[in-house]
């Protein structure tokens, strides 16, 4: 079954070069496209979609906000933030807000295809040093009141459950996880899903987002 894929973007030009390149391919349908957060939501409800493509800088409702309305119902579809360089505090506020990464508005083709195929895939699309640039310079942005509790939840993971999750915090991937603590990849990969089970967590990007959040990694990359 195709990928069905909606794009949010109130720019009709920008809209219509996404629905081009995906139209390509054999595995991915536009199924919907709208101009706004509001009327991405109203289309949501009688539309089935796998991946959102939003925008952050939109009319009536923005990205952010639209974000975490869509990832709050039940079962939602996956969300990719669209952003640029300079607008790096809308990426953040995305991940905080339930998105599965971000990813530029000029990302090559071939990028944008292979993000859209992770994410459906149950991946997160950010690299994880991409996402610790930003935790590193909005780290100072994070609620300190939610700290107490996160942490209770994160006293349910085992020592190697911990151990694993700070190196994903840190940026490592599988591979580079499991040669640094001597085990399989698929064994790393076990973990992970364990942790993202244990902290009702949506994938990789939010586990970095909480780490950063408790205290475990610090900003500039350690462990805290």
């Amino acid at each position: 079954m195709a990928i069905r894929v909606m794009l949010v973007d109130d720019q009709v030009l920008l809209r219509t070069g996404f629905r081009m390149v995906l139209a390509a391919q054999p595995d991915m349908e536009v199924v919907a496209e709208a101009g706004d957060g509001a009327e991405a939501i109203e289309i949501l409800r009688s539309t089935a979609v796998d991946v959102v493509l939003m925008d952050v800088r939109m009319p009536r409702l923005d990205g952010v906000e639209a974000t975490r309305r869509i990832c709050a119902r039940p079962e939602p579809p996956k969300v990719l933030i669209l952003t640029t360089f300079d607008l790096d505090e809308y990426a953040f506020s995305g991940l905080k807000a339930g998105a599965s990464g971000f990813m530029l508005k000029d990302v090559p083709p071939g990028e944008l295809l292979s993000a859209i195929r992770s994410v459906h895939s149950g991946d997160a699309v950010v690299a994880p040093s991409t996402t610790r640039r930003l935790l590193d310079r909005f780290s100072p942005m994070l609620p300190s009141a939610d700290k107490e509790p996160k942490n209770k939840h994160i006293q349910k993971l085992t020592e190697r459950e911990r151990e694993v999750m700070l190196l994903v915090a840190q940026g490592l991937s599988n591979g580079e996880i499991a040669a640094r603590l001597v085990l399989s990849e698929a064994t790393v990969k076990t973990h992970v899903g364990r942790i993202l089970t244990k902290l009702s967590l949506r994938d990789r990007v939010q586990v970095v987002v909480l780490a950063y959040e408790t205290g475990l990694v610090r900003a500039g990359g350690g462990a805290g």
